[in-house]
């Protein structure tokens, strides 16, 4: 039987298979390809080839256990409504409650890096620039989110044109050799890059959050998971490799802007106007893949009742959330005037991230353990058991991860654990109202 064009909700199948791969890849290929050599390089030299490489494996146990409850039950704001339905809604909440700050606190910190870059060659007011930028990416995610996802997918392809020529400029200065010597330097170099090197990959999972927008969800969404993921890893390896190759790892561990240094001596001119635009690329899509994230999950409260009802909201004509892209337009515009000490203390934790991934890993393990009518529909053919493997390893690595910056500075945790609080009371106060309401009736 052919699938429905528009879902019960009233939201349009618009995403194709390749807007999920470019949804998830270009996620995770964003501001960090750009700043995150220098800082591993000091700590790991050419070991982070090796890093790059093992920085994957935590994000594919992830993607398994998201392409997994993709297979079974996809959903628009996918980790939420799975951890609601399957886990507990109150964790369910608090995890989404901490990614309403933090998502616009992205937002403005990748809109101020894109405007950093952009300076490089033209000079402009930051901040009208800014409110532009989130103003284009609103109107875009306001009219349908095959829209969204297309401008996704074409700023995804003239990135990987741009980090191409860089490629081929740097081939004739290839070193294989490197890879000896990351593997001799030892494993101690190679561990301390991981943390790192593991933020690169952070965001494949984003296009699980519109798997009521996808047709054929449960056979195109993990395909897209499995490409995203392949995608990312070859860009990262690649790009890595010829850095290194053409300055080594002394020059990149002492660069503030590592990729745009390593491109000065295979492109020496034509470097800035490159990187410049690769880097306009790679953080307009990334801003955009996070603003159609934000204003799902935010669609997904107000549908639950969580947060207002109005918030749930379909528009008529496009199918979209369009009361939530709204609030999440606003939200990033009022972002904009939190001083920028706050926006880095905030980002600098992935918490809300890394506990998104715990949550959703609870998830499957309670849809293995517990649901096996649930289980049954699944189209990636998983065993029960190794699902609950799965699910727990994941588990362990999120916290584990989560747990990394403690030691660095523990302010990000406070202000989050003050943030929640305040969801918490929020959430207290809506769910007895809701009883009240629901025993008065």
């Amino acid at each position: 039987m052919t699938e429905p064009s528009v879902t019960a909700a009233g939201l349009k199948r618009g995403v194709r298979l390749i807007d999920v791969i470019m949804l998830g890849a270009g996620t995770a290929i964003g501001a960090a390809i750009f700043t995150v050599l220098g800082p591993a390089a000091q700590v790991g030299g050419s070991g982070i080839l090796i890093a790059t490489a093992l920085a994957a494996v935590p994000m594919g146990l992830f993607a398994l256990v998201y392409a997994y409850l993709s297979s079974t039950a996809p959903r628009t704001a996918a980790s939420y409504e799975w951890q609601r339905q399957f886990t507990s809604p109150t964790l369910a909440f608090a995890i989404v409650w901490m990614r309403v700050l933090s998502n616009a606190v992205v937002m403005i910190v990748l809109a101020r890096v894109l405007t950093n870059y952009l300076s490089m060659v033209v000079d402009f007011p930051a901040t009208p620039a800014i409110l532009a930028m989130f103003a284009a990416i609103f109107a875009l995610n306001y009219v349908g989110v095959a829209v969204a996802a297309r401008a996704q997918t074409i700023l995804m392809f003239l990135l990987l044109g741009a980090l191409a020529v860089f490629v081929a400029a740097a081939a004739p200065s290839f070193r294989p050799a490197l890879f000896v010597e990351a593997a001799e330097g030892g494993l101690l170099p190679i561990v301390a890059a991981l943390p790192l090197m593991i933020q690169l990959f952070l965001g494949i999972e984003t296009a699980t959050e519109v798997g009521e927008e996808v047709a054929d969800a449960k056979r195109v969404v993990p395909l897209g998971m499995a490409g995203a993921l392949a995608l990312t890893v070859f860009v990262y390896l690649t790009v890595t490799f010829a850095a290194l190759s053409l300055v080594g790892p002394q020059v990149l561990a002492g660069s503030t802007a590592p990729l745009l240094d390593a491109a000065k001596v295979a492109l020496g001119p034509f470097a800035t106007p490159l990187i410049v635009t690769a880097a306009v690329f790679a953080l307009a899509k990334s801003m955009n893949a996070v603003f159609l994230v934000y204003a799902r999950f935010l669609f997904a409260m107000g549908r639950t009742g969580v947060l207002p009802a109005a918030l749930g909201a379909v528009h008529p004509r496009f199918g979209t959330p369009h009361v939530a892209t709204i609030v999440a337009f606003c939200a990033c515009v009022a972002a904009v005037f939190l001083p920028s000490s706050l926006l880095f203390l905030l980002l600098a934790v992935n918490v809300p991230t890394m506990m998104k991934y715990m949550g959703t890993c609870l998830a499957a393990f309670s849809v293995a353990r517990n649901h096996p009518e649930v289980h049954a529909e699944a189209r990636l053919r998983f065993s029960r058991a190794t699902v609950q493997v799965l699910s727990a390893l994941g588990v362990l690595a999120a916290v584990g991860i989560a747990a990394l910056g403690l030691e660095t500075d523990k302010r990000p945790y406070a202000l989050l654990l003050a943030w929640l609080v305040i969801g918490l009371l929020w959430y207290a106060w809506t769910t007895r109202k809701g009883r009240g309401a629901a025993a008065t009736a």
